[in-house]
């Protein structure tokens, strides 16, 4: 009978620590959306009490030490290297929602456009959790058994720097791309926004398929209607028949502001420690909201609704 295994203590072998691989990822900073600060709160839950290893494993990230990320429905694999030779396996396990939840969850989106409307700007809506919250779920990992931990270094405290390290590194892929959330949660990007789409459009995701080309899904479904054209003088090709109704034009804020600062990223060469859309979208939304303001002031040129009302008109009343 073999004798029962016993925790032998790790002792770093001296010598320099290895260099980051070229390929690492290197982490400017972690947590600057939202989102992002959710899911780095996730990590600080888990060890409230040992700042220190979380400090270490920011260190970590920010060295490029975390290399050869994978993310998957519901896990997430890393290698990270560390003090020793050959890298430390990480993965990182989200429970996946079953697709009632998910189902749930997308009619509440559907309810309202402003969900669609960000999420297809590549934002995360500020309360789209209560979407989830209604299908008795959370986006986030809320409780422990939501996400669990683990690595191949001989570190028995949970999380371990490398852990934490990988952590942080994703939560800045998350700030990019909130859309890596749903593929944790088990849903892609592709699936969201299709399944989003039909149900604001009231039908069932996936009932056509290629060029409009129906599936026997659609064989009860009304014939499409067609328009047959009489007979028409060329003479009377662009008169109007009656008087198209007044234009009514209204300028309108954004949905979602710097959508394509946020969407294009970082460019090559970025050496500034806040984001393009950060730095820029204040400008950019005061520089709007200034054009806004001229357009609608008093005193402006005529709107649109009242040129195309003169134009009306004219053409009705040749003699005005």
């Amino acid at each position: 009978m073999s004798s029962p295994a016993r925790w032998v203590p790790f002792r770093r072998e001296a010598g320099p620590k290895p260099p980051p691989p070229a390929r690492g990822i290197r982490m400017k900073r972690a947590g600057t959306t939202w989102w992002g600060k959710r899911w780095v709160e996730a990590l600080e839950r888990m060890a409230p009490d040992d700042a220190g290893r979380l400090a270490r494993g920011r260190t970590y990230a920010r060295a490029g030490r975390t290399h050869d990320l994978e993310v998957k429905p519901g896990l997430v694999v890393a290698r990270v290297t560390g003090s020793q030779p050959k890298p430390y396996k990480v993965i990182l396990t989200l429970a996946r929602l079953d697709d009632a939840t998910w189902a749930k969850a997308i009619a509440a989106m559907a309810k309202r456009a402003k969900f669609a409307a960000e999420l297809l700007a590549g934002r995360m809506p500020d309360d789209i959790d209560s979407a989830f919250q209604n299908a008795g779920a959370s986006l986030f990992p809320e409780r422990p058994e939501d996400l669990t931990t683990a690595c191949s270094c001989p570190d028995w405290v949970n999380p371990c720097k490398h852990v934490a390290a990988t952590h942080y590194v994703l939560g800045e892929a998350l700030d990019k791309d909130p859309f890596l959330l749903f593929e944790l949660r088990g849903r892609t990007r592709a699936q969201v926004i299709e399944a989003l789409r039909a149900a604001r459009a009231g039908a069932a995701p996936g009932k056509r398929t290629g060029a409009g080309k129906a599936t026997p899904c659609d064989k009860d479904a009304p014939p499409i209607a067609t328009v047959t054209l009489a007979k028409m003088a060329a003479r009377d090709f662009d008169a109007w028949r009656e008087p198209p109704p007044a234009l009514d034009v209204a300028l309108e804020p954004p949905a979602a502001r710097a959508a394509l600062l946020t969407q294009l990223g970082e460019p090559p060469g970025w050496g500034e420690e806040r984001s393009p859309a950060e730095l820029l979208g204040p400008l950019i939304r005061a520089a709007s909201e200034r054009a806004r303001e001229i357009a609608m002031a008093e005193g402006a040129p005529p709107s649109t609704a009242v040129r195309h009302a003169a134009i009306v008109k004219s053409r009705n009343d040749p003699g005005s």
